[in-house]
């Protein structure tokens, strides 16, 4: 019974044919249209990043000025959204080969 089962398995499976992993011209088509604009996109992150970290600064200034004693999660919050715009664009890069 268990050769019969493993016989009636290879003779099904082998009927299927094999093929390629599934998105991979999509994968190769999206590097194509990033090439052409990344550089770009990198810049966009760049200055979003400056305008994160300036507006960041501008808010936790006011803060201290106004006498809050409890600002280290705006400062945390800041820094970390403006890092987090700066790993975007390396993670593009290296996601893409670009």
């Amino acid at each position: 019974m268990k050769s019969a089962f493993c016989f009636l398995m290879i003779v099904v499976l082998s009927g299927i044919r094999a093929r390629g992993q599934p998105g991979i011209a999509e994968m190769g088509k999206v590097k194509t249209e990033l090439s052409r604009s990344f550089f770009s996109a990198w810049d966009a992150c760049l200055v979003l990043a400056a305008i994160l970290a300036l507006v960041g600064a501008l808010r936790i200034y006011h803060n201290l000025q106004m006498g809050r004693d409890r600002f280290t999660s705006e400062v945390t919050a800041w820094f970390l959204s403006a890092i987090f715009m700066l790993l975007t664009g390396a993670f593009l890069k290296a996601l893409y080969g670009l």
